[in-house]
């Protein structure tokens, strides 16, 4: 079934490629775009089977989700972000996928995970309040899974929880206007004070335990994989997609291409752009296959019931973040090289540089500090981290 997803998805490339202007332009991915998605099963690749999921082995999911971005960008960042979220939600409450998917297997989640909300326990749950930032999808939502601390009868913040709130219950505020993945429509939300019944909270702490409620009726291997390398790789696979369709789209705009200086001749003879192609090319191909070796060695793992080493957990953070740190030395090579026709808004080189760069500040890609972690785990020093 996955790979008939990625064939269906295949299909879709050269309309998502021909809309990607006007992705950027609308700063928005268009419905027609998520409902061709949804229609290849896409959303349901990391959804329980129980609700009409397809539960795929999440190595077919980031070789979509790279299909994806290859050709647009922000089209695959949106993608990946909210085809992850059916994962995250199997880990919640029985009570709570029925909420989403009880009418359903095709609502779609938004999220932002940063512990801005304030939750505040009263009888029979909790009340929230915040606003979050940096909601990618969040027009195409019609649930989101927001981050929030719970605060103790001190004032004090207690816990890091994450909850799922209707959207009926969030105001978006339109304020996505940047330079890079600027169509991914990323805008705030805002909860001004809703209560929630306990069954739509998740405490973060159970990620790190490899834990969740929502185990209890989804027993597939896919629900006892760690969140640390689900979630941070979600990020890492639209970047090098990105800039590994941008491998393609340099050899097709600079075959043709003449110099202007140091003694003219095609450009496709220079020597300096046949090795900064090897070298990027070489790089976007040990990031894949790191993650990929990764994640499948992690889904063997849960797939046979052992216990899954925080070895492994460091090496597939690690190799997440480097995966980030080499496409941005591939398409940093490509964009030097490529002149000055990169600089063009519609050029494809120019709009790769500034989409992996913008993908690169996600806090799933802190390179030092998560390379800190794998030094620390490596010397015996305990690591405490919830994305590991």
């Amino acid at each position: 079934m996955s790979e008939s997803v990625l064939d269906n998805v295949r299909d879709l490339l050269p309309g998502l490629a021909d809309r990607t202007e006007a992705v950027e332009d609308a700063r928005r991915v268009p419905v027609e775009t998520i409902t061709e998605l949804r229609e290849t099963g896409f959303f349901r690749m990391l959804q329980p089977r129980r609700y009409g999921g397809l539960e795929s082995n999440p190595v077919d999911f980031y070789a979509t989700v790279r299909a994806i971005a290859g050709v647009c960008g922000s089209t695959g960042w949106t993608a990946s972000v909210m085809g992850v979220h059916p994962w995250q939600l199997g880990l919640f409450a029985e009570a709570a996928q029925d909420d989403v998917w009880g009418t359903g297997p095709d609502v779609l989640l938004a999220s932002s995970y940063a512990p801005v909300g304030r939750l505040t326990e009263i009888d029979g749950g909790y009340r929230l309040a915040g606003r979050w930032s940096f909601s990618s999808g969040c027009d195409h939502a019609e649930w989101f899974l927001l981050g929030a601390l719970v605060i103790g009868p001190t004032g004090s913040a207690v816990d890091f929880i994450t909850t799922l709130v209707h959207r009926r219950d969030v105001e978006i505020v339109d304020v996505w206007n940047t330079i890079g993945l600027r169509g991914t429509g990323s805008n705030d939300v805002i909860v001004r004070d809703v209560q929630l019944p306990t069954h739509r909270v998740l405490r973060n702490f159970e990620h790190s335990r490899l834990a969740g409620p929502g185990q209890a009726v989804n027993t597939g291997p896919l629900y006892r994989m760690p969140f640390g390398a689900i979630f941070t790789s979600t990020v890492t696979a639209p970047i090098l997609g990105t800039v590994q369709g941008s491998l393609d789209a340099y050899v097709a705009t600079m075959t043709d291409r003449h110099r202007l200086s140091f003694g003219g001749g095609r450009f496709m003879e220079d020597q300096f752009a046949q090795v900064a192609f090897a070298r990027a090319s070489s790089d976007v191909d040990a990031a894949i296959l790191q993650m990929d070796r990764n994640i499948s060695e992690l889904y063997a793992a849960a797939t046979a019931g052992r216990e899954i080493p925080m070895e492994l957990r460091l090496r597939a953070r690690r190799d997440q973040v480097r995966g980030t740190e080499r496409a941005l030395d591939a398409i940093d090579m490509l964009f030097k090289t490529a002149g000055g026709n990169s600089l063009r808004h519609n050029n494809p080189i120019g709009r790769a540089w500034r989409d992996a760069h913008a993908g690169s500040v996600h806090v799933a890609n802190d390179v030092e500090r998560t390379l800190a972690m794998y030094g620390k785990g490596a010397f015996g020093i305990p690591v405490e981290d919830n994305l590991v």
